[in-house]
């Protein structure tokens, strides 16, 4: 692992219900079942989440929005039993104030939404990416 590392702990709450807590004390349930995201959700929120505080980072320095929502969709694949996801997109739904400053943050959008994309958003360039996953199972 590289001095900059990212982590959670995911606890077992109950039958396909877990609790992920950032080193924060930051937290979010979910799973399988009602009122929970499933994983893939996540996945998907995790992409649009990211790339909106980058989008919301620069545009929010000049003023608010008057909307801003992000929808994500994507495809679930079944190759030979195995499943994944792919054509993942963001759709930005952006409104801002008919004033200078609204027009100025308006007029950085598609910029913006474009850096996050090649550059900034870590979460779509590590699904864009192959990304090494391991695991190791640790027993009492």
């Amino acid at each position: 692992m590289s001095e900059d590392t990212r982590s959670i702990e995911l606890t077992r709450l109950a039958e396909n219900h877990y609790r992920a807590t950032a080193p924060s004390g930051a937290s979010i349930e979910f799973g399988r079942g009602e009122g929970l995201m499933t994983p893939v959700e996540l996945l998907l929120a995790a992409v649009a989440g990211c790339s909106s505080i980058d989008v919301d980072t620069v545009t929010s320095r000049h003023t608010e929005p008057t909307r801003f929502d992000v929808s994500a969709v994507a495809d679930k694949i079944d190759e030979d039993g195995a499943s994944r996801v792919d054509n993942v997109h963001l759709d930005f739904d952006l409104a801002f104030p008919d004033d200078e400053e609204g027009r100025k943050a308006d007029s950085r959008i598609e910029k913006l939404v474009g850096l996050s994309h090649d550059k900034y958003c870590t979460v779509s360039r590590t699904v864009e990416q192959e990304t090494k996953v391991d695991f190791s199972i640790r027993r009492d």
